[in-house]
């Protein structure tokens, strides 16, 4: 039995304001798997993220990576952030050196890598994420889709087990966020697992091998989307919709007479059972 790269049991965050955050969280977060987050703004998606490399420390419950109880000693944490990287939703965030070249080297210069290792892992994701072009500009004069691209090529180049993307189509238009989808198809490698949070529901049910279903602080679904968002109820009450594909095509069942019963994830897929 495969051990889960993070496991939260009972996990509760509350801010120093008072706010309660999250609640009571179970979760386990599986290798190899492309997982979609989604809730309103203020379900909790943005702090749960924090946890996951430590940048947060649950107030009530227990985390665990790999099965070891998370540690919060500067270097064990240090260890853990080789292994699980965040890219911000604002990359100003994480974008701070005079050039994108020196930005994306900045993680593996800390893994202990050889200069010449260095330099293999910064070129290899500058490729993977079409950010070779802006190698000398600096950070601040790029666009916001180009600096999310480099944002994303610096957790690239330390080639962690999980990558963690909060919102990294937001602010973006349907073209640039399409870029960016398929940048992460590029990069992510057989035994890596992703998790975005997004609003999209239509991105997550196409590209989501799980999606995961936040509200006031606490999970309220967690599964297979095609699983997941045929429950209207629990659609309705994370103030969410169905996937208009998912839509169309129960419209589509309703009308026709057909011995289809695979859901259609994509446009495409629903396009050949149609015509």
């Amino acid at each position: 039995m495969n051990i889960p790269i993070l496991t939260f049991e009972k996990v509760s965050y509350k801010y120093s304001d008072g706010t309660v955050a999250l609640k009571d969280i179970t979760l386990n977060i599986e290798k190899g798997k492309k997982i979609a987050l989604l809730g309103n703004n203020g379900a909790g998606k943005s702090t749960l993220f924090l946890l996951f490399n430590g940048i947060l420390k649950a107030t009530n419950g227990q985390i665990k990576y790999k099965g070891n109880d998370l540690s919060y000693k500067r270097h064990e944490l240090r260890q853990l952030r080789k292994q699980v990287g965040i890219v911000f939703q604002n990359p100003d965030a994480q974008l701070f050196s005079s050039s994108v070249h020196e930005d994306i080297k900045f993680g593996p210069n800390n893994l202990g890598l050889s200069r010449e290792e260095v330099e293999q892992a910064v070129n290899q994701a500058m490729a993977l994420t079409d950010t070779e072009s802006l190698k000398d500009k600096p950070p601040h004069f790029l666009s916001i889709g180009q600096k999310k691209r480099v944002a994303i090529a610096g957790i690239v180049a330390m080639n962690p087990e999980l990558m963690v993307l909060d919102e990294p189509t937001a602010g973006l238009d349907p073209y640039y966020a399409r870029k960016i989808m398929d940048v992460l198809e590029d990069v992510r490698k057989k035994d890596q697992t992703v998790i975005l949070s997004t609003h999209d529901v239509n991105l997550a049910f196409e590209w989501a091998d799980e999606v995961i279903l936040m509200n006031n602080g606490q999970i309220a679904a967690k599964g297979n989307p095609i699983d997941v968002f045929k429950n209207v109820d629990v659609i309705t009450h994370c103030h969410l919709e169905q996937p208009w594909v998912m839509e169309v095509y129960e419209k589509f069942r309703q009308t026709t007479v057909s011995n289809h019963t695979t859901y259609p994830r994509t446009k495409n897929e629903l396009f050949e059972i149609m015509f």
